[in-house]
């Protein structure tokens, strides 16, 4: 379960205690949920008790006490703690929604995180006649339309999205490095153009994602190789099979956090949805490295026989190296299978 589909369960059972007359107030149209904070418990945590007591006319810890009843009740979640002055700290039951995870990637391959939030929106982003502020404004379409919107770029006096210039001209870099060169600092600081993003090793950040991605591609060919592979689309991944060590959980939660990501430019024209290139250039990052943690347990040792939890590994590998693809792919950077 993504934070993005929690959500909207935390709003299912909103909507069914309002329902149900336990609850008098209007159903928001969405809710946060996000990491427990100090003191918190459980996979995710949501404030929205404390959002709906005063419309409620109710005191936050009772409409907690409503709430955890309902939210109880979701698929996927298996405990729902109330802490503090009334958060919902919710458990989920991790090896059946990890495997569903990596199912639902597979299934919808590049399309992962794509949604229809904002079919019908157009939104307008005024840019200067600048190399900066056109990539930006081209990644920050990619970015809407995976939500369902549109972006209508224009060039006027009304300039709506200014990222601070890059000082030198990033073509020498070629398109790739020139764009990610672009990108990855966020709009207020100024990008860095130097041969530094054309290096071929870990110091380099672009290069470590792409490699990352490269690397999943390879271990799928051994392990066809060695016999084995996922099912596609279809793959049987099982909750049981599914790896749970320090290194998989953080995967798969950078994994579930991709929806997210993307949606955070659906709120353009504000400033924090500008930086939302930047903040896929850092996810996907962290992605890469995560990923490269994980990838030396996919293939049998030795004399060691692949086995079902084999193929989840491997299933989680190619997960990770799809929402890779698919991330490149709206900064406008190839993914190549071979580095």
């Amino acid at each position: 379960m993504t934070p993005v589909e929690l959500s909207r369960s935390v709003l299912h059972a909103v909507r069914c205690a309002v329902d149900d007359g336990e609850l008098n107030v209007v159903v928001p149209s969405r809710v946060v949920v996000g990491r427990p904070g100090p003191g918190g418990r459980g996979d995710y945590a949501t404030n929205v008790a404390l959002q709906l007591a005063r419309p409620a006319g109710q005191p936050p810890l009772r409409v907690a006490a409503l709430l955890r009843a309902y939210l109880a009740r979701e698929a996927g979640v298996t405990g729902v703690e109330i802490t503090g002055p009334g958060f919902l700290n919710i458990s989920l039951d991790r090896a059946a929604t990890s495997a569903a995870l990596v199912r639902r990637i597979l299934r919808e391959g590049l399309r992962y995180g794509h949604t229809d939030a904002v079919a019908g929106r157009v939104f307008v982003l005024c840019v200067p006649y600048e190399v900066r502020a056109e990539v930006l404004a081209d990644v920050l379409a990619r970015m809407v339309g995976s939500q369902g919107g549109r972006v209508e770029i224009e060039h006027g006096e009304t300039v709506n999205l200014r990222p601070v210039p890059a000082q030198e001209d990033p073509a020498f870099l070629g398109p790739d490095a020139a764009r990610w060169a672009l990108l990855h600092p966020a709009p207020h600081d100024r990008p860095r153009i130097t041969a530094d993003h054309l290096v071929q090793r870990e110091s380099n950040p672009l290069f470590r994602i792409r490699y990352a991605h490269a690397r999943t591609r390879a271990v799928s060919r051994n392990a066809a190789d060695l016999g084995f592979t996922t099912t596609g689309p279809e793959t049987d991944v099982e909750a049981a099979d599914t790896p749970d060590t320090p290194g998989a959980r953080q995967l798969l939660a950078l994994l579930a956090d991709h929806p997210r990501v993307l949606a955070t430019a659906a709120a353009l024209p504000h400033a924090d949805a500008q930086a939302a290139p930047s903040r896929l250039t850092r996810h996907l990052l962290a992605l890469a490295d995560a990923t490269l943690v994980h990838l030396p347990a996919v293939l049998p040792r030795g004399d060691e026989k692949p086995s079902a939890a084999h193929r989840s590994q491997l299933a989680l590998a190619e997960a990770a190296g799809t929402v890779l693809a698919g991330g490149l792919s709206l900064l406008g950077i190839d993914a190549p299978d071979h580095l």
